[in-house]
């Protein structure tokens, strides 16, 4: 594919992604016969599970770095685990004591589950594990490490000597704050957690908003106090409000702590030469990160912000404002029980990165799948490729894994779930029934992966009074009160209903009955009176079968429950 910007590609469609990387490449400002490297970045605190809003932070330089790749030129994705940050708060499930934790680095705070190293690595486990299964790549930084190691340290003594100026850049944008603008009230609320982690007080006097915060050597907290820091050898002196001790570190050869966040964010772009990287609305705004880090990294750094996409939040419907530091809020690995990972990628990928959007994991997802489905039929044909055919291919592949799984037998979802809701998911009946419905393969492997995530999405997500439950017995009574009406179509259905069934005949059989018993042949256009007798009978059967004014769709059902059981529920006592 040829190199550079995409517009000199004829009729090429162009989306969100596109624009991006063309900006990123022109940002860089790589030059004919080039190679250098193009950094797309991404960030994340480890405070809490990763939920499907922040996985915008992640697949947003994905997309556009696999963009960039498509065009011949070197690119990496470079995430950095903000590890380094306090931890701020216990959230709900954590013993109470781990309040003694507060303010020490999440990489130094325990696992309270005791199954990872750290409470940072107990989250980073499982994102990194989803992030895998839908390929996305990613070179991982951990800020606790190169802080540790020293690999900033040239820069922190550059923003500390320059710390008049990031004051007086930092005191101008204070007084441009506005009002983040949200679109609900889930937004509302995590602008304003994300505007309180502003660049907090470093010290007092002549030393207040010092850039550069240590933890206390005594008990590993951020809580100190900057007394005195000397110019010329680099000591810095501070008191630790929570445990009283007072000490000096020297940061030009002891590493034990970071510069404030606006000033920090800056100062990795100029160090990793990164030249895209999306944030959040709440880093847009006037006086939050990226406005103040713009003019921080120019005047400090001598380094130019990257190119940069805000996006909106990801919420999760019937749930409260996705909190990372809160349990109970959906995160990738939920999502990928009952989602394809390409379908994940493409809920992502096919909207602008500033359109807020809700995942619900409720009856949507069938509507989903039907969706992506269709979209696949259309992207099967080179003559209708556009805008959202090439969001399904961003979708479906990357360079590194390839194609992204999916099942060689495509089964409607609405199927497979729905017999997995009547046969209780046993995965070798369903596998007989989806064969008897048309879709004839050799084993259940062929299914894979969508059976899996229809039968954990019927058996988790879909609420105990919208399951079917088929009767053990024929309902006597209702049998015994049949119409006229009911009494002949029970009878027409009956008598026809072979000993094997398929779903063609048994769906022209169900729907042909009330034509049949009006006289008409199966094949025959309904009137506006058989119309009216098929909604009747189909209620009379959903009644008899299975308890209730509706269920999966019949044909399926019949299928499900086979002749010989349908028989014995819908005959009448002698």
């Amino acid at each position: 594919m040829a190199r550079g910007n995409r517009s000199d590609q004829g009729a090429e469609p162009t989306d969100w992604v596109t624009r991006a990387a063309d900006d990123a490449i022109r940002h860089a400002g790589i030059g004919e016969g080039e190679d250098r490297l193009i950094t797309c970045a991404s960030g994340a605190s480890p405070s809490g599970p990763i939920h499907l809003g922040n996985l915008r932070e992640f697949l947003t330089p994905h997309l556009v770095a696999e963009e960039i790749r498509r065009r011949g030129l070197r690119v990496r994705h470079l995430h950095s685990w903000d590890d380094f940050d306090r931890f701020r708060k216990v959230p709900a499930g954590v013993p109470a004591s781990w309040a003694e934790h507060i303010g020490r680095p999440l990489s130094a705070v325990p696992d309270p589950w005791e199954c990872h190293e750290s409470w940072a690595e107990h989250f980073k486990a499982p994102l990194r594990a989803a992030l895998a299964e839908m390929g996305v790549e990613m070179e991982e930084v951990s800020q606790t490490e190169r802080y540790r190691a020293g690999a900033y340290t040239e820069q922190v003594l550059h923003a500390i000597r320059h710390r008049d100026t990031i004051e007086e850049v930092l005191a101008k944008h204070r007084t441009k704050k506005a009002e983040p603008v949200a679109e609900n009230d889930q937004e509302a609320a995590a602008l304003a957690d994300s505007v309180a982690e502003a660049d907090e007080p470093a010290g007092s006097g002549s030393l207040a908003r010092f850039p550069y915060k240590p933890y206390c050597r005594e008990c590993g907290r951020d809580t100190v106090d900057v007394t005195a820091y000397d110019d010329e050898t680099t000591d810095l002196a501070y008191t630790c409000a929570s445990c009283g001790f007072s000490g000096v570190t020297n940061v030009a050869t002891q590493h034990e702590g970071k510069l404030v966040w606006k000033v920090d964010w800056p100062m990795r772009w100029s160090v990793e030469g990164v030249d895209f990287e999306p944030g959040g609305l709440d880093h847009s705004t006037p006086g939050s990160s990226y406005t103040v880090g713009k003019e921080l990294v120019k005047r400090v750094f001598d380094f130019r912000a990257p190119s940069y996409v805000a996006y909106a939040f990801v919420g999760f419907a019937g749930m409260q404002k996705m909190s990372s530091s809160a349990g109970g809020v959906p995160t990738a690995a939920d999502a990928l029980k009952v989602l394809e990972a390409p379908i994940l990628r493409w809920l992502y990928a096919r909207r602008q990165p500033k359109q807020a959007f809700n995942i619900d994991f409720g009856a949507e997802v069938v509507r989903l799948y039907d969706e992506w489905d269709s979209l696949g039929r259309k992207a099967a044909d080179p003559a209708k490729r556009d805008a959202q055919v090439l969001a399904f291919e961003r979708a479906s592949a990357t360079a590194a894994a390839g194609t992204l799984p999916t099942p060689p037998v495509v089964v409607p979802f609405r199927l497979l779930s729905s017999v997995a809701d009547v046969t209780a998911g046993s995965a070798e009946l369903i596998s007989g029934i989806v064969d008897r419905a048309g879709y004839a393969h050799d084993s259940v492997e062929d299914l894979q992966p969508r059976l899996g995530r229809a039968m954990t999405w019927t058996a988790e997500f879909v609420p105990a009074e919208d399951r079917t439950t088929v009767r053990e017995e024929p309902d006597a009574e209702r049998l015994a009160n049949l119409s006229e009406d009911e009494q002949r179509w029970l009878a027409q259905l009956l008598d026809r209903l072979p000993a094997e069934l398929d779903v063609d005949d048994t769906t022209a059989l169900v729907y042909g009955v009330p034509k049949l018993a009006r006289g008409l042949a199966l094949d025959d256009a309904p009137t506006d009176e058989v119309k009216a007798d098929q909604k009747a009978f189909f209620r009379l059967l959903y009644e008899l079968l299975v308890g209730a004014e509706r269920g999966p769709r019949l044909p399926t059902l019949f299928l499900a429950l086979g002749s010989d059981r349908i028989r014995r529920l819908l005959t009448p006592s002698a």
